[in-house]
């Protein structure tokens, strides 16, 4: 499924999931695993986020955390779910 195609990703901080759960959910979804750059799309932020957070506003990078993240993977198959 390619809800993410297109779309890079990069994670910082401490998330409630380990880091491959998150980069598989990309992978999985079409989306692609980059460092802090100008054309990543996303940084997911977790507690306690350094460097990659500075450097991503830096360079104009949208910023979110993981509901949010987590939003753009589930939230079609849960309204799904729903109407049915």
């Amino acid at each position: 499924d390619g809800k993410l195609k297109g779309k890079s990703f990069c994670f910082t901080g401490k998330l409630k999931h380990g880091r491959k759960y998150y980069e598989d959910l990309v992978n999985t979804n079409g989306g692609q695993i980059k460092s802090v750059v100008k054309t990543l799309d996303y940084l997911v932020v977790g507690e306690d986020a350094g460097s990659k957070l500075e450097r991503a506003k830096g360079l104009g990078v949208k910023t979110i955390n993981e509901e949010e993240f987590l939003d753009m993977v589930w939230k079609w198959e849960s309204l799904l779910f729903f109407i049915v």
